[in-house]
């Protein structure tokens, strides 16, 4: 490694700013349609490719350490009216390419070393969810991106671009359904992506085609096991992901974090049922305690996934008749005049009611709410809208300072359930005041050469 490489893995490592230097590509006004580069063509990415391709982006460029994944980009390219692109196997090669934008879509362990590597080579970035692995990477992806404020960013939390979030974001902040204290979220079982295994014992042979070295890459290295890395399920480990809770908090995180104003925790106490294991556990549930903001009541969050729910008791009896159950997500903020809930995989926010209500109303069309104001501005989707940023239009609402805010929040859970205790948070510091060694779950950690 030479000095510039290495200083750009310690202070990303440490949560400082990630030095480089720009090229002047990133001062340029696009007066053009810009040219995107694809790093990650796994089925996250193909999501993302099909949606650049229907507003009309021209991807000229993958990346992916998968042959597999390049052939299935290029099929899924060959039917738009898209040229053909060129293919990469490392990202740094790509990066030194004239494109002008990048779509990230790898692996957790991936996404902060790429997005900072792209900043400091002048490109726009769109960046899949959590924003990072490690809250170190989070803190100084905020602090590199405002360094270059010409350069547009985007965290992958599709639900920002909902009109439903946005309309919910006017309501709560107008008071609408008065003081909020206590929020509940919880996802879909299914999201666990097989949680709670014994650590991996032996080694399969490498399918044809997948670079393993570069899929390991920064992440300390281990043995290829069929079925249990590749795909998805890599989420389940500490070293590649952080399961659910990194994964859709920012997601089910996100219309409370905005809606509330949510800064840092205070504290957060996890709890699972019996031991923990090797990798993220199989159910979870965590509270998070906020304080208050402002004219903002101090708020608890909490998360539950691998089936989890909150007790029946805290779901409002309208929520249970509409469903006929408790739904298998959601999320729900209860206030002193009612509540709203949502689907935490989208906008976390499509119902309201408040107390003097007898039924559930859509938060669009509430009628109670109709003399709340339109604040924030509609967009016709969340990746037009960084394109939109890219060519010149307004910031993206999920840039990389408000997604690195809360990636650091969900990513705090993450490091309260591998300290296996409750921690008292310092946010800004990035340090748990009561548990000095927690310190090594809050920076990431690099195997050398891949930066």
């Amino acid at each position: 490694m030479n000095r510039r490489r290495f200083l750009c893995l310690s202070t990303l490592a440490t949560g400082g700013i990630v030095f480089g230097v720009p090229r002047l590509l990133r001062a340029r006004n696009l007066s053009s349609t810009p040219s995107i580069g694809l790093i990650g063509v796994g089925f996250q990415g193909r999501q993302r490719l099909s949606e650049i391709l229907q507003v009309g982006m021209p991807v000229t460029a993958l990346c992916d350490v998968d042959d597999v994944c390049i052939s299935k980009g290029k099929d899924l390219i060959s039917k738009s009216n898209n040229p053909s692109p060129k293919t990469y196997l490392d990202y740094r090669e790509l990066l030194a390419s004239d494109i002008d934008a990048v779509v990230i879509a790898t692996p957790d362990h991936w996404h902060a070393p790429i997005a900072a590597a792209a900043l400091n080579a002048g490109k726009h970035v769109f960046c899949e969810k959590p924003l990072t692995h490690a809250i170190s990477e989070a803190r100084a992806l905020r602090e590199l991106a405002a360094r270059f404020p010409d350069l547009s960013t985007q965290m992958g939390n599709q639900g920002s671009a909902s009109s439903f979030m946005r309309r919910g974001i006017e309501i709560i902040q107008a008071g609408g359904i008065g003081q909020v204290r206590e929020v509940h979220v919880w996802v879909h079982p299914s999201f666990s992506f097989k949680a709670g295994q014994s650590a991996p014992v032996g080694e399969d042979p490498v399918p044809a085609g997948l670079h393993w070295d570069h899929w390991i890459g920064v992440a300390p290295f281990h043995s290829f096991k069929s079925g249990t890395y590749t795909p998805k399920t890599w989420r389940a480990w500490y070293d590649f992901g952080g399961g659910s809770m990194a994964d859709w908090g920012c997601h089910g995180l996100n219309f409370p974090f905005r809606s509330l104003k949510l800064d840092y925790p205070t504290d957060i106490e996890p709890n699972i049922p019996g031991a923990y294991t090797y990798g993220y556990p199989r159910e979870v549930r965590l509270k998070f305690n906020f304080a208050a903001r402002g004219d903002l009541a101090p708020v608890t969050v909490w998360w539950y996934d691998g089936g989890r729910k909150p007790d029946p008791s805290v779901i409002p009896k309208t929520l249970l008749e509409h469903f006929g159950k408790i739904p298998d997500g959601g999320c729900l903020l209860l206030g002193e005049k009612g509540f709203t809930f949502g689907d935490p995989g989208n906008s976390g926010v499509e119902y309201i009611q408040f107390s003097s209500e007898s039924r559930l109303s859509g938060i669009t069309n509430h009628a109670a709410s109709v003399g709340i104001p339109r604040t924030l501005p509609r967009v016709k989707g969340h990746v037009q809208e960084w394109v939109d940023a890219c060519s010149g239009g307004p910031s993206t609402f999920s840039d990389f300072e408000r997604g690195g805010h809360l990636t650091e929040i969900a990513l705090s859970g993450v490091v309260a359930l591998r300290a296996q205790k409750t921690l008292v948070w310092n946010g800004p510091e990035m340090r748990a005041e009561n548990d000095p060694d927690a310190k090594k779950f809050i920076q990431a950690h690099y195997r050398a050469g891949w930066i």
